[in-house]
């Protein structure tokens, strides 16, 4: 979209929708946040709309804690929430949501490495079509270590949920201030925000965006976080499809164990009552028996998911030592 248009569409969405909330996640980024803040105040004072920063400091161990109470205390805009120990950049990130008051929210990372001139374009990137846009850091600056590994997840997760978009992990999203009041976040499932959103019934549309080289610090990320993440998948795929119904999951294959094993053992049975066939040196049969009870418990693991989904529980897991408005 060409640079006038864009700063046209977000000259009326201005007008629409006042107020922009910037959530930032960080742990140990005490170099970034000044040049980090900065560059974002410069950005939202660009756009001239209401604005507020909400960093959430994720058991940071440096002096990042520091860093933001100057901020605080220099600018209005500025809010930090501090957790007591590490709890993960989907607790943060749910912290900030319950917090963003604005029409318009805006996550990204403290590293430097999103870039806030994106925001304007992310929200032109809206329009009245969709109700998040996902950042696409189509070109990286990231060891291939990193890089590698993160396409061949995105490739699995974009073919496992159905869902067309190159970059399921990017911080540097935009939302309607609706969708981040309704989904849930917990766990790791931040890396599949794109995908909860979705199945929400929210639309999901992907803007390129400039990615930047670390300028600080090191990633706090290791390559466990790509096994977790498939492990990620598979739950999120199971909450947002079965949940409400898990006997429909797991009964269906119950009950294809469970005829497979009685078409087995019948038809043996018949055997050996014809006088065709001696059970006793026929592993098939004991196969049948394997088949039965799997599909028996499978049926079981079913109704037992169905009682406990109609309890309610809370997912989120944090808690806040200081917060700062």
């Amino acid at each position: 979209m060409p640079k006038d248009k864009t700063n046209n569409v977000v000259a009326k969405a201005s007008a629409k929708f006042p107020s922009v909330s910037v959530i930032v996640p960080l742990r140990d980024e005490e170099e970034s946040l000044p040049e980090l803040h900065s560059h974002l105040r410069a950005v939202l004072s660009r756009m001239k709309v209401k604005y507020e920063v909400i960093f959430i400091d994720d058991g940071s161990v440096d002096g990042s804690f520091q860093v933001l109470q100057e901020l605080h205390n220099r600018y209005p805009a500025v809010k930090v929430i501090r957790f007591r120990r590490n709890f993960g950049k989907s607790a943060a990130l749910s912290v900030g949501f319950k917090e963003a008051k604005g029409d318009y929210v805006i996550t990204m990372d403290a590293d430097l490495q999103d870039d806030p001139e994106e925001i304007p374009g992310l929200i032109a990137a809206l329009g009245n079509d969709y109700d998040l846009a996902s950042g696409w850091k189509k070109k990286r600056f990231d060891p291939i270590t990193k890089t590698i590994p993160s396409r061949f997840f995105n490739f699995v997760t974009a073919k496992l949920t159905g869902i067309p978009i190159h970059d399921f992990n990017c911080g540097l999203k935009a939302y309607r201030r609706e969708v981040v009041k309704e989904i849930n976040v917990y766990g790791e499932l931040h890396r599949y925000i794109p995908a909860l959103v979705h199945w929400a019934g929210y639309r999901v549309t992907e803007r390129t965006v400039q990615h930047h080289p670390r300028k600080y610090g090191r990633t706090k990320f290791g390559v466990s976080r790509f096994f977790n993440g498939f492990l990620d998948l598979l739950t999120v795929l199971f909450t947002t499809h079965y949940i409400r119904r898990p006997l429909h999951l797991f009964g269906v294959w119950g009950m294809v164990s469970f005829v497979t094993g009685v078409a087995i053992d019948g038809y043996l049975s018949y055997e050996w009552f014809a006088g065709r066939t001696s059970l006793s040196n026929r592993p098939l049969f004991l196969v049948g028996f394997l088949f039965i009870i799997i599909g028996i418990q499978f049926v079981s693991i079913g109704l037992l998911g169905e009682m406990i989904s109609r309890q309610q529980r809370d997912e989120e897991v944090y808690s806040i030592r200081e917060m700062l408005k």
